[in-house]
């Protein structure tokens, strides 16, 4: 079992605190339905060395934010894979070879601007609710 100073270390060695987006795909299927097995981790491979050759995987001085990857075995969509979805944005890409993956990089996650023809859903996470109230009903 490790402590808590051990997992305090752990979160600040991935930047935890300072993720701007968080990229989920579809890779290492139990059962590849979407794209083959191969083309998943081809997709996998390519866009975590990509983040980490572009320096956006981890905080830096000249960035204070960095982009979080996660290897999902399957996002349910299962038709032209491999998906992948970026949050907060709530934009869902179909396709994702590494062609596709390094133009979601440039325009979407360095430029801000979505992949248009590659994506197929553009829903961002809603925004909590203050959970405070309005204290000021008397």
């Amino acid at each position: 079992m490790t402590s808590q100073s051990d997992l305090t270390k752990r979160v600040e060695s991935l930047g935890l605190a300072q993720i701007q987006r968080h990229v989920f795909i579809c890779a290492d299927q139990t059962k590849p339905l979407c794209c083959s097995k191969e083309d998943g981790l081809a997709a996998w491979d390519y866009l975590k060395s990509r983040l980490k050759e572009l320096n956006l995987d981890k905080p830096t001085i000249e960035r204070p934010t960095c982009i979080f990857r996660t290897k999902a075995n399957c996002l349910r969509v299962c038709d032209q894979g491999p998906i992948m979805v970026v949050y907060p944005d709530g934009v869902w890409y179909r396709a994702t070879s590494p062609d596709i993956i390094d133009r979601i990089i440039q325009e979407h996650l360095i430029g801000n601007q979505i992949v248009q023809d590659c994506a197929f859903l553009t829903h961002p996470l809603p925004t909590p609710a203050n959970f405070e109230g309005d204290h000021d009903h008397q």
